[in-house]
């Protein structure tokens, strides 16, 4: 940092055709929010710049499934997405959009500026073309069946099933996903930006100079450099987006991966442009030498951050090239991968709702849970253990008393430091170093080791209290106790301090409490934060216990999502070959009422039915306990049942017929009933 006098942050801009998850928010959103605060508590000028990311084929996609405009599509999740943000704490300097009119001539002039500079090469290919539409069709435009696991509504850029990258050609029988009818093949001609090119200063650029990347930033990076880089569009056939500004290049719109990373900069321009005096121009978060540029991301993001925006600023000619690109891998949900297409995801705007003034708690699992070396995993009762064996255990709990205790003995106000026993003084050796540590972690993005010193802190504080029992001291000895409250409020506005990047919502409750006035990075690991004789507020609860309820709730949503998607993707087994209609006369399939119902003694799957089937009863058993765990409740209902199945003998009960059941999606067994009561022993017909 000494090298820099200010820093430019930027935040993958999020894809406005959803809102906001788990695993964004733990990828990229919150570890650039911490690296953010803590900057600005260490007094430096720093810039955090966010948006949406507006154009793209899955927009226009998204629009016509819903017969909407794609305008329309983006201000909605545009919307829900900056809401969130500010509601979560994400604190941009500012989050505005790639539909702006700022990021439209912005993202034109950078083009041109690279044209004139004969930064492009133009090429001529062919590409799938629907004739009923009259238009060329982009790669989610054509579905066909998966030449890998047979699915025949693969994409032509993916299929969902199995997850195989694919091209449009890779697909067997292809179809416009417009119009449905066959694309044919026809000439097209794009603007590239000729990777090859830019190869040989990408290698020294990163591989010699910036070994001190992240290993998995690094070596993607390294990956696709020793296997050759290659010319790649930035133009693309499509009416949603930003027109390629040349002549012949009509119907034309800039592709979404080189539009979108200039938002950073139009963004910008955007707030410099609107607080001047605040911010100074534009130009010098992007060109200046001394501004150090950081891009926060997820993995799947690395590429393009590292490799081809810095080819578009590097031929642009006047950028500053990003200093590091501390990318992190994905985080699942429930050991599953968290996928917007199936709704396998816990959203921000949701969470929010469902869990009010819990901020900090969501901060501090993602945190704790940051995928920053490999994927990890976001589990309920994981959240609900951190937040109560942790926060409120640890951290709420240590603050509690400490202000608990001060209000009780000493009217609120900050007492006296007496005289320091041994226990103090290695009490104090032990946090002496907090600064130093935390600063070393989040100096290297280390934000999960990082947050891991800050608790380790409110531990010390919480082991003093509970080893020092002043409680008990106050029969005796106060001005025994007057010390140990002393330094515990100072171990208390220290964590104020050392929690502000990762928990602002506490932190600012904590200091509200403690009126602490003096509040700077520089001040963590002093223990004169608060002086004698100073006033506390009325102490509060800094956090709250999660209840098991809240949990199972949260854990139902999601077994309900994985139901509707099994439904979803159900497919039926294949007809059965035909029989002859004599055959199927020869069923006697009945309705009968159940008398009685209960599991077979040592026989896990079977259940014995009692029938009154309108002529006498009958005993059958079925092999559906496992999905009637309660069977005295089917007491009274009715049931389809084949009354000439052959009677046999099952655990030493004569079963005399079989009970009709469907298989659910999910394997569950489902007793096939009339909607409305009929007379016992009608036929099925």
């Amino acid at each position: 940092m000494t090298n820099f006098k200010r820093t430019t942050v930027t935040s993958a801009l999020p894809y406005a055709n959803g809102p906001v998850h788990i695993g964004h928010l733990a990828g990229v959103y919150v570890p650039a929010d911490i690296y953010v605060r803590y900057l600005r508590l260490k007094g430096e000028e720093v810039l955090f710049v966010g948006g949406s990311d507006e154009h793209g084929v899955p927009i226009t996609i998204k629009a016509k499934k819903e017969g909407v405009s794609p305008q329309d599509i983006v201000d909605r999740y545009h919307s829900i997405i900056k809401k969130s943000f500010e509601e979560f704490g994400i604190s941009f300097d500012i989050y505005s959009r790639t539909t702006s009119s700022i990021h439209h001539k912005m993202a034109s002039d950078i083009f041109k500026t690279i044209d004139e500079k004969n930064g492009f090469v133009i090429q001529t290919s062919e590409q799938y073309y629907d004739e009923t539409a009259q238009q060329f069709l982009a790669d989610r435009y054509i579905t066909g069946k998966c030449p890998h696991c047979g699915n025949e509504n693969a994409y032509g850029d993916q299929c969902e099933a199995c997850g195989t990258s694919l091209s449009p050609t890779d697909l067997i029988n292809p179809k416009s996903a417009i119009s449905g009818s066959i694309p044919v093949m026809r000439k097209t001609k794009h603007w590239y930006l000729p990777l090859d090119k830019h190869e040989a200063w990408l290698r020294e650029w990163i591989l010699e100079n910036h070994k001190e990347w992240k290993p998995n930033v690094y070596g993607q990076c390294k990956s696709w450099l020793d296997m050759g880089l290659q010319p790649r569009a930035v133009s693309r056939d499509l009416d949603w987006g930003i027109p390629v500004p040349v002549e012949g290049a009509e119907g034309k719109v800039l592709y979404v991966w080189f539009d979108a990373p200039i938002g950073y900069i139009s963004n910008t321009k955007e707030l410099c442009d609107s607080e001047p005096e605040k911010y100074g121009k534009w130009e010098k978060w992007w060109k200046d030498p001394e501004t150090r540029l950081l891009h926060f991301i997820g993995k799947d993001n690395i590429v393009f951050h590292c490799i081809v925006f810095p080819s578009m600023l590097k031929a642009e000619g006047s950028y500053i090239l990003p200093d590091n690109v501390p990318a992190n891998e994905f985080l699942n949900l429930e050991g599953d991968k968290i996928s917007t297409s199936r709704n396998w995801a816990v959203w921000l705007h949701e969470y929010l709702e469902d869990f009010p003034g819990k901020q900090d708690v969501l901060r501090y699992v993602l945190t704790a849970n940051a995928p920053e070396t490999k994927d990890n995993d976001f589990t309920w009762k994981d959240f609900q253990a951190r937040n109560n064996n942790e926060l409120v255990a640890i951290y709420g709990n240590f603050i509690n008393r400490a202000l608990v205790l001060t209000q009780k003995y000493f009217e609120g106000k900050v007492p006296a430091l007496g005289k320091l026993n041994d226990y103090d003084k290695h009490t104090l050796e032990e946090f002496a170093n907090v600064k130093a540590d935390v600063e070393r972690l989040l100096d290297n993005f280390r934000f999960r080791d990082a947050q891991k010193e800050a608790m380790n802190l409110a531990r010390i504080g919480n082991k003093y209290l509970a080893d020092t029992e002043p409680w008990k001291l106050a029969k005796t000895d106060m001005s025994r106790v007057e010390t140990i409250m002393h330094l515990s409020l100072q171990i208390a506005a220290n964590l104020a301090i050392a929690f502000e990047p990762f928990l602002p919502f506490s932190s600012q409750k904590l200091r509200n409490m403690l009126n602490l006035k003096s509040f700077d990075w520089k001040e963590l690991g002093r223990i004169d934060l608060l002086k004698a004789g100073d006033q506390l507020a009325t102490p509060e609860l800094l956090f709250e216990k999660i209840e098991d309820a809240a949990i199972e709730a949260q854990v139902q949503k999601l077994l309900d999502t994985k139901k509707a998607n099994e439904i979803a993707s159900y497919k039926a087994e294949p007809v059965k070959e035909n029989i002859p209609f004599d055959d199927f006369m020869k069923m006697d399939i009945r309705v009968g009422t159940v008398l009685d119902c209960q599991k077979v003694p040592k026989a896990d799957k079977l259940l014995q039915f009692r029938l009154a089937d309108g002529l006498e009863e009958r005993t059958i058993l079925s092999g559906i306990a496992q999905h009637y765990p309660n069977p005295e409740e089917l007491i009274g209902t009715q049931v389809c049942f084949v009354a000439n199945f052959e009677p046999r003998k099952l655990r030493g009960i004569m079963s005399e017929g079989m009970i009709l059941s469907a298989e659910d999606a999910d394997g569950k067994l489902v007793l096939i009933q009339p909607k409305v009561k009929v007379i016992n022993g009608v036929q099925v017909k």
